[in-house]
């Protein structure tokens, strides 16, 4: 992704229109151009840990992150994925929840903690647009928790898939209805896996499973094409668009 554009203008920047600043008007949204910064880290990158505190909010322009949680005798539980204009932080918060990792290469647009809470009691359409992705987030938590405890791994697997290609499609504007769809994985293996609360081994014989019965293709380890997208999500039922992340 060429972030030439969006180190200019918010305008031209490729999350603009699902991001924190989605609702902005232009005298907000100037502010929040004089405010940003960008950096780029590393995969492994700690972007943030539990309790510790954190002097930046931040947008993810590109890339993909964890967020999990550690338990004193180092077991570890992902609690989420973020992915482009996902927000990492919240305003009134001045500590992390999740520790979060990059898991690729992560570009985010940094706002300085006490400026962006400053911006929000002044700014009413980034305040409300935080309220809706605060609600959407609470959302997914609710799905989250019927996935872990009610699902199978094999719809795991799926859900994983049909809910990352209905994200990567509303990041350029569209949906997925049907037909052909490919996609490339941000996470490895043991990634998802752990993600989804499964062993590595039991996640490759699910996608060994779902390769078998047509329904995926898998030319390399992190690209995968779904032949019949509305085919795959009938086997979590879900017809109905609805994203679980």
């Amino acid at each position: 992704m060429d972030l030439t554009l969006a180190k200019e203008s918010c305008l031209h920047c490729p999350i603009r229109h699902r991001a924190v600043c989605a609702e902005a008007d232009r005298s907000e949204l100037e502010r929040l151009e004089a405010a940003k910064s960008y950096r780029t880290f590393p995969r492994g990158t700690m972007l943030a840990e539990a309790g510790e505190p954190l002097d930046h909010l931040s947008s993810i322009v590109a890339g993909c992150a964890t967020m999990s949680r550690t338990f004193a005798d180092g077991r570890r539980q992902m609690v989420g994925l973020l992915l482009p204009s996902d927000f990492i932080g919240r305003p009134g918060r001045p500590t992390s929840a999740y520790n979060i990792e990059a898991a690729s290469e992560v570009t985010l647009c940094r706002f300085e903690r006490r400026m962006f809470e400053e911006l929000v009691t002044s700014a009413p359409n980034i305040a409300h647009r935080m309220l809706v992705m605060t609600l959407d987030e609470l959302d997914a938590a609710r799905d989250w928790a019927v996935v872990l405890g009610r699902m199978t791994a094999r719809e795991k697997v799926v859900n994983f898939l049909v809910n990352l290609a209905r994200r990567e499609a509303a990041a350029h504007d569209g949906s997925v209805s049907g037909g052909a769809v490919a996609l490339h994985l941000p996470l490895s293996r043991e990634t998802i896996a752990d993600y989804l609360g499964l062993t590595i081994e039991t996640t490759s014989r699910q996608f060994s499973a779902l390769r078998k019965d047509g329904l995926i293709a898998t030319p390399s380890a992190r690209d995968v094409q779904i032949p019949d997208f509305e085919a795959l999500a009938l086997e979590i039922d879900d017809d109905d668009g609805g994203v679980i992340s």
